[in-house]
């Protein structure tokens, strides 16, 4: 881990928890600058295994990923992609707060001035939601049985390429 005090993790450092997960080497990434994405659980939701498993599929994918952990304000999330230098924030709520949370991230971002970092969301997301979700500024929703390969492809499509 780099520093000391971060409280937040690189995929590396967490067990694998996928090993039946297999990503064909066609969405493999270039060489070159790898695709950083910071994975974030935001508000009081607990419950984290699906987007583990997508840390672990787009790390398979060749991308760096950065996981936060549960619970993290959007306040933590910001400053979080700030200091690793992120290309792409997705966070994963199934609590029902993604109305307030997913918005509130991109506000913090346009405060900050950061207009460059695509912002995704995935979970329990009502259809209904999604259009003013989207328009808000979220580049894309992901729900429940999403295969990897989609979010894998979204992202290396819709990343700024640096």
């Amino acid at each position: 881990m780099r520093g000391a005090d971060r409280k937040y993790h690189h995929i590396e450092e967490i067990q694998y928890i996928a090993p039946s997960l297999k990503i064909a080497k066609e969405n493999k990434m270039p060489e070159g600058r790898k695709i950083r994405v910071l994975a974030a659980k935001p508000g009081l939701d607990g419950h984290d295994r699906g987007i583990k498993i997508i840390c672990a599929a787009l790390r398979d994918a060749g991308m760096e990923v950065i996981y936060t952990g549960l619970r993290q304000t959007p306040e933590q999330i910001v400053s979080a992609a700030i200091q690793e230098d992120v290309d792409v924030i997705g966070m994963s709520v199934l609590s029902g707060a993604h109305n307030y949370l997913f918005p509130r991230v991109l506000e913090l971002l346009k405060e900050k001035g950061i207009e460059d970092v695509m912002v995704m969301g995935g979970g329990i997301i009502p259809d209904e939601d999604i259009p003013a979700l989207k328009q808000a500024g979220i580049a894309m929703i992901f729900g429940p049985g999403t295969d990897t390969r989609n979010i894998i492809n979204f992202i290396q499509e819709h990343a700024r390429k640096r």
